[in-house]
């Protein structure tokens, strides 16, 4: 997911985003410790789409603010 995209949500959609991708990657870790995961690269792009989505809720909280 680029960050073009994730701007271009809305926060209710990128809440939804974010919940989905939390459940992403915990079936991922359960696939990945049951050695049925193919790409463990899988897990490290999930993390960075989450971190990708919280930073930009946490931007227009702060921008909210001001």
């Amino acid at each position: 997911m680029k960050a073009q995209e994730i701007h271009g949500m809305t926060n209710d959609e990128l809440q939804v985003k974010l919940t989905e991708l939390k459940d992403e990657l915990f079936n991922l870790r359960f696939r990945h410790a049951v050695n049925e995961l193919e790409n463990p690269n899988v897990i490290n792009s999930t993390k960075k789409d989450i971190a990708r989505i919280k930073t930009e809720i946490r931007a227009r909280e702060i921008k909210a603010k001001a």
